[in-house]
């Protein structure tokens, strides 16, 4: 009986010894995981041994420039699309991006063309025209849906930063320290991308920039009206003064009753924009997937006369009903 029990005691304590031993591995390797990922992008770089300046062009390499007022539609439009690719933190620039994406247009038009003289299909209008919608649906459209997708949750995720970050900045005030050292303490302590971003206007600011100024350009880089406010409230407390620390706390409390009236609108109007994105992203998915599995489908229909005429039409019907439904689940608040 005492066998059995010295060895029930043994078998006990190696199970303990086993199970403490296992959460200190665990605990040490979740605290690493969570400080590897708490430390932005910025910081990375200058352990990595990059000074300031090499760490800000890399950050600001697709930043549009400012658009003059009289500057066209394509000007604006690759602004736009230098933004998005900006914001979704993509590790290529947007001219180099552009160049892909047009390659991969080329080689989608030699596959598709070569596919379709393999199957012995005869080549008119109609088909041309429907294999350059495919291969532009191919290589320009879903990588562009994708890359869209990304910038708009680093978008939110901003937004959602943005009024911790002023809690830290507010605190920091409180504490005594100047507004550099608030803007450090919030580059230190926050992740990416908000972290980055006032890594980037402190570099500004030990450059030589003008703090309202730097600030600026972060919100005119992002498009956010909270960090708009927040310029502003800076701009004004420099010229007039003031409690800064007061201000910013009813600034990051006005941001989040606006945060939770914009979620209580995105909660009322969400059947509507699934709609939206449904009847958007639907017929560019099904085109794509059953020119994949089965070009027939479209191909035979190609050679129809009338089909040089009604498909570029259902494009028209197609670009008003996106650009519609767009407007449409687009609700300001």
């Amino acid at each position: 009986m005492s066998a059995l029990l010295i060895r029930a005691l043994l078998l006990a304590a190696i199970f303990g010894s086993v199970f403490v031993l296992s959460q200190l591995v665990f605990g040490l390797t979740w605290n690493r995981r969570r400080e590897r990922d708490a430390v932005n992008k910025r910081l990375k770089m200058l352990r990595a041994g990059l000074d300031r300046e090499a760490v800000s062009l890399a950050l600001l390499k697709n930043v549009p420039r400012p658009l003059s007022p009289d500057a066209g539609p394509l000007e604006r439009l690759y602004a736009r699309f230098a933004r998005m690719v900006m914001m979704s933190a993509v590790p290529i620039e947007s001219r180099a991006l552009m160049l892909i994406v047009g390659l991969g247009f080329l080689a989608a038009l030699a596959l598709i063309s070569a596919l379709v003289w393999i199957a012995k299909f005869s080549f008119g209008i109609g088909v041309l025209l429907l294999i350059v919608t495919a291969a532009a649906g191919f290589a320009i459209g879903l990588p562009l849906i994708v890359l869209g997708r990304i910038a708009e949750r680093r978008r939110a995720r901003m937004e959602q930063q943005f009024p911790v970050a002023l809690d830290v900045f507010t605190r920091s005030l409180r504490a005594g320290h100047p507004v550099a050292a608030a803007i450090q303490l919030v580059t230190e302590e926050m992740p990416d991308p908000i972290g980055s971003e006032f890594g980037l206007v402190s570099d500004e600011i030990a450059y030589g920039a003008n703090l309202p100024d730097a600030l600026s350009a972060m919100a005119e880089r992002w498009g956010l009206d909270d960090m708009r406010m927040f310029v502003v409230s800076i701009s004004v407390q420099n010229e007039t003064g003031g409690n800064l620390a007061e201000i910013l706390e009813n600034l990051s409390r006005v941001i989040r009753d606006r945060a939770s009236m914009f979620m209580m609108v995105r909660a009322l109007s969400s059947e509507g924009r699934m709609t939206g994105w449904l009847l958007t992203g639907l017929p560019v998915l099904a085109f794509c997937g059953l020119m994949a599995i089965n070009p027939a489908f479209y191909l035979d229909v190609a050679r129809d006369p009338i089909f040089v005429i009604g498909f570029p039409a259902l494009l028209l019907l197609y670009t008003i009903g996106f650009i519609s439904i767009r407007r449409l689940v687009d609700i300001k608040v």
